[in-house]
This record gives structure tokens, sequence and C-alpha cells, in this order.
């Protein structure tokens, strides 16, 4: 596992998921953030909060089956990418999914985009999912 985080320079620290699921062409999905939400109309991977006393793993399937409707069969950490907020700092565990059942609906509102590897960096992605890309191109071979 790859941990993009340094000394911790905030004392706030948010844990949060990110999952990337892949369709059959090798796209992943995005989830553009919804009007009224800080950060709106921007990209993201799928994801969120990991509650108290839950797991990274068990926030995963939590989080996609509340946002997106899909029921996670296997996931598998690729990273711990860190980014630091004015008052706050974000440690997000990069999820890939290896196997999903159900087809993604954005449930919170959300619209939702299978882009190629390329198109990632064309797109409003937010910057602390930038650093994940290097490290979702591993992963996936590219």
């Amino acid at each position: 596992m790859i941990s993009l985080c340094d000394q911790m320079s905030n004392p706030t620290v948010l844990q949060v998921v990110a999952a990337v699921l892949v369709d059959r062409q090798g796209r992943v999905l995005v989830a553009q953030r919804p009007p009224g939400k800080w950060a709106a109309s921007r990209w993201e991977f799928p994801g969120g909060k990991v509650e108290p006393g839950e797991d990274e793993a068990a926030a995963v399937v939590r989080e996609l089956h509340e946002e997106l409707g899909v029921r996670v069969d296997a996931q598998q950490r690729l990273a711990e990418v860190c980014h630091d907020y004015p008052d706050r700092r974000v440690a997000i565990g990069l999820w890939l999914v290896l196997r999903h059942e159900g087809e993604p609906q954005g449930l919170d509102g959300q619209a939702l985009r299978w882009v190629t590897l390329e198109e990632l960096a064309d797109i409003d992605l937010l910057e602390a999912d930038l650093p994940m890309l290097p490290v979702l191109a591993a992963a996936l071979g590219r």
C-alpha cells in the first residue's frame, strides 16, 4: 500500500474513502458534486466519510450502496492520500473495486460519468483526487 501523506501539519483530520469502479472498456466512474454541497459541480471519485467505529473497507461498501446503489463484492486498498484544506486535512483511503453488483446510479442527485484515465486530467477533478491518478494508472497497468 502506498502512502502519500507526510507529517500531520493540520490537527483536524477527516478520514474518508474514495472508490474506483472500472467498466469493461477500462473507464473509471466519477461523480459530480451536487448543487448546494461544498465544491459543487466539481468531479470526484465516489465515496465519503468513514463513520466512527467503521473500518475503511466497510465504509466503501456502505458509501457505494448509499450513493450509487451497488453492492461491492471485492475491493483492494491502493493508497492513502492526504490533502490540506485551510481548516482540515483529509486523509483519503483509495480503493479499487474489483467486483460489484448493480448498475451505478446517482442516488444523491449527483451526475455520474465514465471516463478514461486520460480524460481525468481534463475534467474539473478535486485537488485531493489528483495525486491518486498515478497510483490508479499503475494499479490498472497503464
